[in-house]
């Protein structure tokens, strides 16, 4: 996909502050420090539009970016970072799930897990919640580039095995440092675009 534009529209923490004009939304779902805001970049190909950060747990709103006045990413809270407080997380898990439910424009969410490690318990419930939900779920194994690729297919296996991953849905293996994944990522969002309107 050629990018012309790509710019930061909002931080919303409610419904009534999300945009109204109907682009399809594509949502990305982490831990803290998976490289949500590097995997945008790349996708986008800007270096620093989403900003990327070494204090885990910086993300605190829905963050929305519109590219070429056709779409939306839109960046969730990272999930699993210690220092964030109970009320915390249960306020951010209110605002993601209530985006889930009810959001019409969401068309695909990216479920970003680094193929370096195990799902966590996390990723694993943001799994199943997206199944429970009827979302259609891409699942990003990033970071790619941090072990050698004689691994990789081992590594993505150990990710699809813990998430007790459904057959049916799309894996990526990606890295924001080369670019691997990024032509086949953008195939699959576009792919589930002309999927969500074609069932409206």
């Amino acid at each position: 996909m050629n990018i012309t534009q790509a710019e930061f529209i909002i931080s919303a923490v409610k419904p009534h502050q999300y945009p109204e004009d109907a682009l399809p939304e594509i949502a990305l779902a982490g831990r803290s420090n998976v490289g949500k805001s590097s995997l945008i970049n790349k996708m986008i190909q800007r270096k620093s539009l989403a900003r990327t950060s070494s204090q885990p747990g910086k993300t605190q709103q829905l963050n929305y970016y519109r590219i070429n006045e056709q779409i939306y990413f839109v960046d969730f809270p990272g999930y699993g970072y210690a220092k964030v407080s109970k009320v915390q997380r249960q306020q951010w898990g209110d605002m993601i799930e209530l985006y889930i439910r009810e959001r019409e424009p969401l068309k695909l969410l990216l479920l970003i897990i680094d193929v370096r490690h195990p799902p966590s318990k996390d990723d694993c419930l943001m799994y199943n919640w997206l199944k429970h939900y009827d979302i259609p779920v891409c699942v990003v194994v990033t970071k790619a580039d941090k072990i050698p690729r004689s691994k990789w297919d081992k590594h993505v296996k150990m990710v699809k095995t813990a998430l007790e991953a459904d057959p049916r849905d799309t894996f990526v293996l990606f890295s924001s440092e080369t670019g691997l994944g990024r032509e086949q990522l953008w195939d699959v969002i576009l792919k589930a675009i002309e999927d969500g309107e074609e069932s409206v």
